[in-house]
């Protein structure tokens, strides 16, 4: 009896180790599965409305995923400066920039580079609008107006509105009526001047159009009286160090992968009004350093 029941005691034993032995093998593989690739963060200033921004966005991290093969993540920046320090931290690997974001970033991390922009972007512009029926019909007329840039770091709502203004014999900062604000973004601009808050405003010629095309500006209120001349704008860059971090040819491989987007592959080519994105580089932003280094924003 006792010989028996060893016997029985034995070969549960046996049966025990061997299933703790497949538990262990099978949540090693599950495990192994389930090893998660290095995170690729990318980022977008903000200088639209952040709901749609961030899902726009949202949609292009998983479209970046699928042509890359990458684990791709869209972290939200508070503030155009965040971004540029999220990225000088090498906390995010692609960033959508603004020209002097851009000049920004990739002066603080000089191995970063320009890899994409819009057609559109070769030659941007800026506008200026007014309250309608004001008499103001050119940038010397803005002299005791109250005026409103968007954010500070931007290119197409401060830095170059601000260059055109002074090129016009303007003082931004005596000869309007008050200090200039800062709105934060370009959508709140137009929404201020609207509202009669300001007389006057810049902004970025894409963002007013999308406004005007889909109604959400009273164009019986505002009005355009001034469009500057072209210059390099927006642009996509990416950080220093991808092929050593993510693999041999990642930074070709998430160039290819935006290069060949098209108008309808994601959400975000309509918030950029984006039929396509062409090659870009750093040199082509040589104009906005030099007015940014002119008016003391830059070093």
């Amino acid at each position: 009896m006792k010989k028996w029941l060893l016997n029985i005691f034995s070969i549960m034993l046996i049966m025990s180790l061997v299933a703790c032995s497949q538990g262990e093998d099978s949540t090693k593989t599950t495990d192994e599965k389930d090893v998660k690739k290095e995170v690729f963060n990318i980022g977008m200033i903000p200088d639209q409305n952040v709901a749609d921004l961030n899902r726009s966005m949202e949609d292009f991290a998983a479209i970046l995923s699928e042509k890359t093969d990458l684990n791709v993540k869209f972290v939200p920046a508070v503030d155009y400066a965040a971004l540029v320090t999220a990225f000088e931290r090498g906390e995010i690997q692609l960033a959508w920039f603004g020209g002097l974001t851009g000049v920004q970033a990739r002066s603080l991390v000089p191995e970063s580079e320009a890899i994409a922009q819009r057609p559109i972007d070769e030659k941007f512009q800026s506008v200026f609008i007014k309250q309608k029926g004001l008499p103001i019909n050119s940038l010397a007329d803005l002299k005791d107006v109250s005026f409103t840039f968007g954010s500070e770091s931007s290119t197409s709502g401060h830095l170059m509105p601000r260059y055109f203004i002074m090129e016009d014999g303007l003082n931004p900062e005596s000869d309007f009526k008050g200090k200039p604000n800062f709105s934060g973004s370009h959508d709140t601009t137009y929404k201020l001047v609207e509202s009669g808050a300001y007389q006057a405003g810049a902004l970025n010629i894409s963002v007013w159009e999308k406004a005007v095309n889909e109604g959400l500006v009273d164009v019986n209120k505002v009005e355009v009286f001034y469009t500057t001349p072209p210059y390099f704008d927006y642009n996509w860059t990416v950080n220093k160090g991808l092929d050593e971090k993510y693999g041999e040819g990642t930074k070709d491989k998430v160039k290819e992968a935006i290069l060949s987007m098209s108008k309808d592959d994601s959400e975000v080519m309509t918030l950029l009004q984006a039929d396509n994105f062409i090659e870009t580089k750093n040199e082509n932003y040589q104009a906005i350093e030099q007015v940014a280094k002119q008016l003391g924003i830059i070093k």
